[in-house]
């Protein structure tokens, strides 16, 4: 096989970052990899995959839709080695929770590394589950450890924002009982 050949041939893989894309607009089994967009390009040299315009991937339970999306591939990024930058006003994030709760986060700019499962949102942030909400100029949160840092923009007088909604206490009737 030529190299050319084989640089043909590695540019799909580049191109996803993720083991078993499909190209198929069907919702993709939870290990496969879902990415649709009006256009994309590989920088081979640099591992980069681009996909700009109407961008919506789709994996698991994981939904990001962007105006433009950049999948780098490399070593120092741990086992899953990816690390996605969406862009968009604004680009989107959104999560399945185990409990059947919906983390949604929004953002101009949002870093998502995938082996740590971190979240970094700059420029009009937004995070939201379950009828909680936080705003603010960056927000980062690390979702394995459930911790989330906001600040604001440092030259503007708009704060963090916050609206926090009270558990409603289960009644008897909830419950089950007669």
């Amino acid at each position: 096989m030529t190299n050319k050949m084989s640089k043909i041939l590695i540019i799909p893989a580049l191109l996803l970052a993720f083991n078993g894309y499909t190209a198929e607009r069907e919702a993709p089994a939870a290990d496969q990899i879902s990415i649709s967009a009006d256009k994309q390009e590989g920088q081979l040299k640099a591992n980069v995959g681009i996909f700009e315009k109407n961008v919506e991937i789709i994996h698991g339970n994981r939904r990001i839709t962007a105006d433009r999306l950049e999948v780098h591939k490399r070593d120092d990024l741990g086992d899953n080695k990816q690390l996605l930058i969406a862009t968009g006003s604004p680009a989107y994030f959104e999560e399945k929770q185990a409990d059947g709760t919906v983390m949604s986060a929004s953002a101009n700019e949002v870093r998502y590394d995938v082996a740590k499962r971190f979240l970094t949102l700059v420029g009009d942030a937004e995070v939201a589950q379950a009828g909680q909400k936080i705003n603010a100029k960056s927000i980062t949160y690390d979702m394995q450890q459930q911790l989330i840092s906001a600040e604001k923009d440092e030259n503007s007088t708009d704060r963090v924002h916050t609206i926090l909604v009270p558990v409603k206490p289960k009644k008897e009737s909830d419950k089950g009982q007669p």
